[in-house]
C-alpha cells in the first residue's frame, strides 16, 4: 500500500514525453555514436543504425513503455504481477533484476564521462582552448585521464548531481531538469552544426555518415550498430518500463515511442555533422575512439568568436542531458529499493548513487592507475575494465534484456493484454506489424547475434 501512496505520475504527456527523450538522448548521441560510428566504417554504420533504432529499438521501446504503464511499479515487481495475470512463470521478474544490472553496469562509466563534461565546461570558461591547436587539445584530454584525482572528482561531482535530481522525484527533479534543458540542447547543436558546416570540412563528412561502403560490414559492424541502437534509445535495460510506470492511462504509448526514437536519431546524426567537419578540416582520426568529441569539440570553440561562452554553455548542456539520461538509469534500481518497506525516494536515490559510485571507480582507474590491467587477460580478453563495462553492457546485457522482452511480449503475454495498453484492435495493421517483429523479426535476429557474441567472447 506504500508503494501504491507514494506513486507518481507524469504532470503531462509532453513533460513525460520531454523526459523520455532526455532519457534517451544524452551522451550516448552526443559522445558515443560519432566514434562508434567512426570506428565502424561511418556510413556502413549508419544505414544499419538506424534501421536497429525503428525496426529493433523502437519496438521494444513501445513494450517497454507498455509493460511499465500496465504494472505501475517497478520492474521486476511490475513484471512478476503482469507474468502472474498472464498465467506466466514469475521468474520474469528477474527480467527486471536483470535490467537493474544493465543499468548500474552503465552508470558505472556513463557517470565517469558525464564528469568529464562538467570539467571541460569550467576548463572552456577559464581560457584553456582558446586559439588551441591539435595537439594542444589532444595534451589536455590526455592530462585529464591521467589525473586520478580530477576524474574522481567530475565522476563524484556528477554523481551527486544526479543523486539529488533523482532525490526529488517525478514533478520535483526530472521534469523540472528536462523542461528547459533539452530543447536548448537541441538548439545549441543545431548552432554547432551551421559553424562546422561553415568552418570544418562538411562535404566529406556528409559523404562519410551518408556515403555508405558495404564492403565495410561485417558481424562486427552489425553488433556495433545495434549495441549503439539499444543503447542511445535505452532499450533492454527496463529504464523505460520504470518511466512507463508513471505514464497516465490517456498517454498515447505509439505517438510516445516514434516522437522519441526520431528526437534520438536526429541529435545522433545531428552530433556527427557537428563533430566530424572538425575532425576532418583538422586532420583528426574519426576512429579516434571514446576521447573524440573531447578532442574535436575544444578545437571548434576555440576558435570560434564567443566560443568561451557558447562552449562552456554547450559543456553544461552536454552534462545535464547526461545528467537527464542517468537519472533514467538510475530510476529501476530507485524504484525498486523504494518498493522496500521503510525506504523513501531520498534514502533509495541516495543508496543507488552510493553503489554506482562504489562500482565505477573501475572504469576510473582504468584510465590511470589500472590502463595496463585487463580483468579478463588470463582468458585473452585484453580489455581495461572501461571498455569490459562498455562491451559487457551494451553487446551483451541490452542485447539480451531485449531478446528477453521480445519473448515476453511477442510470445507470453496474451494480445489481450498488449492491445488494452495500446488502444488498438487485434486486426489493426499497427498491431500485426508490431507483433511479427517482435516474434520473428527482433527475436531472431537479437538471438543470432548474441550466440554470435557468446562464441565470440
Amino acid at each position: 500500500m506504500q508503494q501504491q501512496k507514494e506513486h507518481e505520475n507524469w504532470s503531462s504527456q509532453w513533460l513525460f514525453i520531454m523526459a523520455t527523450i532526455g532519457s534517451s538522448v544524452g551522451l550516448a548521441n552526443i559522445w558515443r555514436f560519432p566514434f562508434t560510428a567512426g570506428e565502424n566504417g561511418g556510413g556502413a554504420f549508419v544505414i544499419i543504425y538506424l534501421a536497429a533504432v525503428f525496426f529493433l529499438a523502437m519496438p521494444l521501446l513501445m513494450g517497454e513503455l507498455m509493460l511499465g504503464r500496465k504494472g505501475q511499479a517497478c520492474p521486476p515487481v511490475g513484471l512478476r504481477a503482469i507474468a502472474k495475470e498472464a498465467n506466466a512463470s514469475e521468474y520474469w521478474s528477474w527480467l527486471g533484476y536483470l535490467g537493474i544490472a544493465t543499468a548500474l553496469t552503465i552508470l558505472s562509466y556513463y557517470c565517469m564521462i558525464g564528469g568529464e563534461t562538467i570539467i571541460y565546461a569550467v576548463k572552456n570558461i577559464s581560457g584553456q582552448f582558446v586559439n588551441i591547436d591539435v595537439e594542444g587539445s589532444l595534451a589536455i584530454s590526455a592530462e585529464f585521464n591521467a589525473s586520478l584525482p580530477m576524474v574522481v572528482f567530475g565522476h563524484t561531482l556528477f554523481i551527486g548531481l544526479m543523486g539529488w535530481v533523482s532525490s526529488r522525484g517525478i514533478s520535483g527533479g526530472i521534469e523540472v531538469a528536462v523542461k528547459y534543458l533539452m530543447p536548448s540542447l537541441f538548439i545549441i547543436l543545431i548552432a554547432m552544426v551551421i559553424y562546422a558546416a561553415v568552418t570544418g570540412n562538411f562535404a566529406q563528412s556528409v559523404s562519410y555518415l551518408f556515403q555508405p561502403d558495404f564492403s565495410k560490414i561485417n558481424i562486427e559492424v552489425i553488433v556495433a550498430a545495434f549495441g549503439q541502437a539499444f543503447f542511445s534509445v535505452g532499450a533492454g535495460a527496463t529504464i523505460l518500463m520504470a518511466y512507463g510506470s508513471y505514464m497516465n492511462r490517456n498517454d498515447s504509448i505509439i505517438n510516445s515511442s516514434v516522437i522519441v526514437a526520431s528526437a534520438d536519431t536526429f541529435v545522433a546524426l545531428l552530433s556527427g555533422l557537428a563533430i566530424f567537419p572538425i575532425v576532418f578540416a583538422f586532420g583528426l582520426n574519426p576512429a579516434a575512439g571514446p576521447g573524440l568529441v573531447f578532442e574535436t569539440v575544444p578545437l571548434a570553440f576555440g576558435h570560434m568568436p564567443g566560443g568561451q561562452f557558447v562552449g562552456t554553455l554547450f559543456f553544461i548542456l552536454l552534462a545535464f542531458a547526461a545528467i537527464t539520461s542517468a537519472i533514467s538509469l538510475l530510476e529501476a534500481p530507485v524504484a525498486w529499493l523504494q518498493s522496500k518497506d521503510g525506504w523513501s525516494r531520498k534514502k533509495a536515490a541516495w543508496t543507488g548513487a552510493i553503489l554506482v559510485w562504489l562500482l565505477g571507480m573501475l572504469p576510473v582507474l582504468s584510465l590511470n592507475n589500472l590502463s595496463d590491467f585487463y580483468p579478463l587477460g588470463f582468458i585473452g580478453v585484453e580489455r581495461t575494465f572501461f571498455d569490459f563495462f562498455d562491451y559487457l553492457s551494451n553487446n551483451l546485457m541490452l542485447p539480451l534484456g531485449g531478446l528477453l522482452l521480445a519473448i515476453f511480449i511477442g510470445w507470453v503475454l496474451p494480445n489481450k493484454i498488449s492491445q488494452e495498453e495500446l488502444s488498438v484492435l487485434a486486426e489493426h495493421h499497427w498491431f500485426k506489424l508490431w507483433m511479427f517483429m517482435l516474434r520473428y523479426v527482433i527475436t531472431l535476429i537479437l538471438a543470432v547475434v548474441f550466440i554470435n557474441l557468446i562464441l565470440a567472447w
